[in-house]
């Protein structure tokens, strides 16, 4: 469905033809340029937009299907990038993806907003209230979203780094760090963290061909060449998201690599616990089983002190094995 459609002549909003052709003439001949949103359209509500504006087959059967990685994609008539909002919930500690599709063209912009994590709307808001940018055209829009997005990713990246430390603070408890579910919770953490990456990492080499930065250092056709600065600061920004999420998938392995040793120091302490206690046991057992002996020839079987005698040689033997395996740390 289309969610707003509007003319922006010398950066001004301004109430429009209805229809999308006479639309894009007026832009046109006036300068400006159209900007349309769509929200999740079927093919069908999307195949007027296709024609009026001749956008690319295989561009539109991506917008269409959703489900794509960030690209740049140049065609004759029209500029297409994907690009992938992330949206953090703080009640469950989790990160989610949305998709923003952008088409560009002379004097059109086209954005398709699958899911409900989009900044379109405030980009919207905050173009209209500086007409000095919104007056640079369709590059301008595909800018402001841009930037919009990756500011969002440094926040995520924040939200991230503080669950981290706690998730961190847990694992080296001495009293939680060896609980069942924090081996769960740190792959469940290592989840999120490759979701934000798929964001994030590929949004890079789009970015650096928009700020002229490419193996050609070639200008993107329908993109305004003033606007390289601009993209290059959103580059920028969007190399410190990926410094930043490649350090948290490092840490979260470091950490879960630590838990795991924790893990297996705690369990060579109770074994070797346990085999202090049986070995502690084994002397009254081996003693006992000695004089259970149906035997007529036994020493001491008919002196009056042979009993208080065994449990006190018993008694000494327990204290001096467990002084033993004290000294040594098995108990």
């Amino acid at each position: 469905m289309i969610v707003d459609c509007a003319v922006y002549r010398d950066g001004h909003r301004t109430e429009g033809p209805e229809d999308l052709s006479d639309a894009l003439a007026a832009a046109r001949a006036s300068g400006g340029f159209v900007w349309i949103g769509l929200h999740e359209p079927t093919e069908k509500e999307f195949a007027l937009v296709t024609e009026e504006f001749s956008l690319h087959p295989l561009a539109v059967e991506d917008a269409l299907k959703a489900h794509q990685r960030p690209k740049l994609e140049v065609y004759e008539d029209s500029l297409f990038m994907v690009l992938k909002p992330v949206v953090y919930e703080p009640a469950g500690d989790t990160v989610s993806t949305h998709e923003i599709m952008v088409f560009l063209g002379d004097a059109f912009v086209v954005t398709v907003r699958h899911g409900e994590g989009s900044p379109l709307n405030a980009v919207r808001r905050r173009l209209e209230q500086e007409p000095e940018l919104l007056d640079e055209g369709p590059t301008s829009v595909l800018y402001a979203i841009t930037d919009a997005t990756v500011d969002h990713y440094l926040e995520v990246a924040t939200e991230l780094q503080t669950d981290l430390e706690e998730l961190e603070t847990e694992v080296f408890s001495p009293d939680i760090g060896g609980s069942r579910n924090t081996a769960s919770r740190i792959y469940t953490f290592k989840r999120q963290v490759l979701e934000f990456r798929r964001a994030t990492g590929p949004l890079a080499v789009p970015l650096t061909r928009l700020a002229g930065q490419g193996a050609t250092g070639s200008a993107v056709p329908f993109v305004n060449e003033r606007a390289r600065p601009f993209f290059r600061d959103v580059s920028d920004h969007l190399t410190r998201v990926n410094e930043s999420v490649e350090g948290l998938d490092r840490l979260v392995s470091d950490i879960l690599s630590a838990h795991l040793a924790q893990m297996s120091v705690r369990q060579n302490d109770d074994m070797r616990k346990i085999s202090a206690w049986a070995a502690m046991a084994a002397i009254p057992t081996m003693i006992a089983g000695i004089y259970g002996m149906n035997f007529e020839h036994m020493p001491e079987l008919r002196w009056v002190w042979s009993y208080p005698a065994v449990i006190a040689v018993t008694a000494v033997l327990e204290v001096l094995v467990y002084r033993l395996f004290k000294r040594r740390g098995w108990l």
